[in-house]
């Protein structure tokens, strides 16, 4: 048993625990009940509840969530749509979010799938800057998919670190 102080008091009886807790206003709070013997200790219950989900809450606070956002595309798609398409895909790189891009081929687009894999390639490459292809394009169905990660912070750092640099001689 481990008294209010956190010191050991020895190995006692039940009886003798309960009431030593209670002489102190306190609870009797089993530890580790597989032990040989069981280990137990006088405490505020509520206060170390309280203190537990003041943690749990704190720890909350501190992780990120990760959302996969989507960008739909089609093979038909004009410059003017892919730049607007691009634009959002940045912003939520940006946020943190992954980024789903999706191209559904309809009817006789099927037979031009190899369109959908440039524009992919091409749509890739535009933000490569701000994230990586985490999953390559690839067909799921009539559909063709890839997953955009965004870049870790220092690799983002490393980027801008080399487009900043200029080489000797050269200005």
């Amino acid at each position: 048993m481990i008294d209010e102080n956190g010191e050991q008091a020895g190995i006692m009886l039940l009886e003798v625990a309960l009431q030593m807790a209670q002489n102190s206003n306190l609870d009797l709070v089993l530890i580790s009940p597989n032990a040989n013997p069981p280990v137990a200790k006088i405490m505020d219950y509520g206060k170390y509840r309280y203190e537990q989900q003041k943690r749990e809450k704190e720890a909350k606070k501190k992780q990120k969530i990760i959302q996969v956002k989507e960008v739909r595309l089609t093979p038909a798609i004009e410059e003017h749509d892919i730049e607007v398409k691009t634009k959002n895909t940045i912003k939520f790189l940006q946020e943190g979010d992954k980024v789903k891009v999706s191209m559904r081929f309809r009817g006789r687009e099927r037979g031009r799938t190899d369109r959908g894999a440039e524009l992919m390639d091409l749509f890739a490459k535009r933000v490569e800057d701000y994230g990586t292809a985490e999953k390559k394009a690839a067909f799921e169905g009539r559909n063709l998919v890839m997953i955009i990660a965004p870049l870790p912070d220092k690799e983002k750092k490393q980027r801008e670190k080399q487009k900043t640099e200029v080489p000797d001689g050269k200005e």
